[in-house]
């Protein structure tokens, strides 16, 4: 493709109010790349503001892992990158990650900064909790379990390799079980501190939502069942499930959505359907040793 080595992706869903100044933004790039945008039916009139750009209009809104997942097959460059339609990164966002990745031959996937509109760090990378959350490192580190899935930079060919991207997820967590599957392959994640990029965050999806609690808790468990090892895996599963069961006997329980009887039941149901398809990577010893290195780390 003439000396592009990227094409950055961008998965976009009622993105009217944003998505001009995401594409001005990787319009001033230092490094040339391929642009594709992955409209996910959008009906706010976000189809007429996309000129100029190549375009993958699909006919139902797939979420960011659908999107994600639907472009790969479309990507013949070296590097393939995930881009928020609310994000916008500086100028020299794409040479940092594409530079990171030539400096580290193991490394699969280089995760970026992520700014709030404040200027404060929202995100650096990814870490693993001890219960197998994913969550934002938001200050500077030298290593990263995984990435943020709002920008971040990989080898297609190692995408690829390790399954691609998980559609059915429709939103969070395809990064930290992407992160996870490269990982369980022996390939690296590294931070590249000079790919820096604005985040609103959530403009579409609104954390604190019910879908967002659904897909959170829902997806979470999926990919421990996919990933983890399995006492860990199905340990994670009953504690869900046993909180949910017990909470209608609380004479007082929180407010917030993940607390929900209906909405843990509705997870619950979710994930044990999709069980007897949910394919297990890596053998057990792989899974026990990078549960063991990064599980609750928090350097």
């Amino acid at each position: 493709m003439g000396g592009v080595r990227s094409t950055v992706v961008v998965v976009t869903w009622r993105g009217r109010e944003h998505i001009e100044a995401c594409l001005d933004a990787l319009s001033a790039q230092d490094r040339p790349h391929r642009t594709l945008v992955v409209d996910n039916a959008s009906d706010d009139g976000t189809a007429e503001l996309l000129h100029g750009v190549e375009v993958l209009r699909l006919n139902k809104n797939v979420g960011y892992a659908g999107g994600i997942a639907a472009a790969l097959p479309r990507v013949r460059t070296e590097f393939v990158a995930w881009l928020n339609d609310d994000a916008e990164p500086e100028p020299g966002w794409l040479e940092a990650l594409e530079s990171a990745l030539d400096a580290s031959p193991r490394a699969a996937a280089a995760s970026s900064v992520l700014l709030t509109p404040n200027g404060a760090v929202q995100s650096t990378g990814v870490r693993l909790t001890h219960d197998g959350h994913g969550a934002d490192i938001d200050r500077e580190t030298e290593e990263v379990f995984g990435f943020c899935g709002g920008a971040v930079l990989l080898r297609t060919r190692v995408l690829r390799a390790i399954g691609g991207v998980p559609a059915s997820f429709f939103c969070y967590y395809e990064d930290t079980d992407t992160a996870w599957r490269l990982r369980l392959d022996g390939h690296e994640i590294v931070p590249a501190p000079s790919a820096r990029a604005l985040h609103l965050h959530g403009v579409s999806t609104q954390p604190g939502s019910r879908s967002f609690h659904l897909w959170n808790e829902r997806n979470r468990l999926l990919m421990l069942l996919r990933c983890a090892p399995t006492g860990t895996a199905l340990r994670q599963l009953a504690k869900f499930a046993a909180l949910t069961f017990v909470l209608p006997l609380r004479r007082s329980r929180p407010d917030a959505l993940n607390f929900s009887v209906r909405l843990r039941l509705r997870v619950l149901g979710e994930v044990l359907v999709r069980l007897p398809r949910t394919r297990r990577f890596a053998d057990s010893a792989r899974r026990r040793e990078v549960w063991a290195r990064w599980a609750g780390h928090t350097s």
